[in-house]
């Protein structure tokens, strides 16, 4: 019989998984001992945190990321061939959504092996969840041009498609220029756009706010070092 491939939920930072990953998904993983993974280190302090006792020198990890030769990629998926479940596990959040993760589906559903995505944390739902924006059409974008220009441009485009249409635009940049892009948003967009902010999503000092860009810039925030994502809407 065929073994299945598990997309794994992660938390989103912290140490609780209990918190965010349901207790049945915990006790899945326990079972499993062939892992796909963004990072090996990283993975083998997860498993230990859902299960202290794990065995993780009894486990076969197989490192996916943008070093990764897709060369390689057919043979992670040996072990369901041969009859062993298999768990792709990602640095933060759900495999597969804005992480490593689609192209072993991807080849999974090619060659006949059954794809089973776990339920946790999702950090594009849960700001869209919480903005007060339409859920119903929506575009998460990922990563915002480096070149300030370039990214400016994209800011004003989606602004003016929310504008025209309620359309939801979900993006995100990484911790360090957080405030770059939010000096644009601040500075670029007109005083009525809705701007939410959600930053460190499930952890203690969770922060998730909806207010216009007038009002956004009453208020002093500092986003450096924390995951967030941004969203525009209305």
């Amino acid at each position: 019989m065929t073994g299945k491939l598990y997309m794994i939920p992660t938390t989103l930072g912290g140490e609780q998984v209990n918190d965010v990953i349901p207790v049945t998904v915990q006790q899945l993983i326990t079972e499993l001992r062939y892992f796909i993974v963004e990072d090996i280190k990283s993975a083998r302090r997860y498993l230990r945190r859902v299960d202290r006792n794990f065995p993780i020198d009894d486990s076969v990890f197989y490192e996916l990321n943008k070093r990764t030769d897709n060369k390689n990629l057919l043979s992670y998926l040996k072990p369901a061939k041969d009859g062993h479940n298999i768990g792709v596990i990602s640095e933060a959040g759900c495999p597969g959504v804005a992480d490593p993760g689609a192209e072993m589906v991807a080849l999974a559903h090619e060659i006949g092996i059954r794809v089973v995505p776990l339920v946790g944390p999702s950090s594009i739902l849960l700001a869209l969840m919480g903005s007060g924006f339409s859920g119903q059409e929506f575009t998460f974008h990922g990563y915002l041009p480096k070149e300030r220009k370039e990214r400016i441009r994209l800011l004003k485009d989606f602004e003016a498609n929310t504008r025209r249409t309620g359309y939801t635009h979900i993006f995100m940049d990484t911790p360090f220029r957080n405030m770059n892009v939010l000096d644009d948003l601040l500075n670029e967009l007109a005083d009525t756009t809705k701007l939410c902010i959600a930053s460190n999503i499930t952890l203690p000092d969770e922060s998730v706010w909806t207010m216009t860009v007038a009002q956004w810039r009453e208020k002093a925030y500092d986003l450096s070092k924390k995951p967030a994502l941004f969203l525009i809407g209305r």
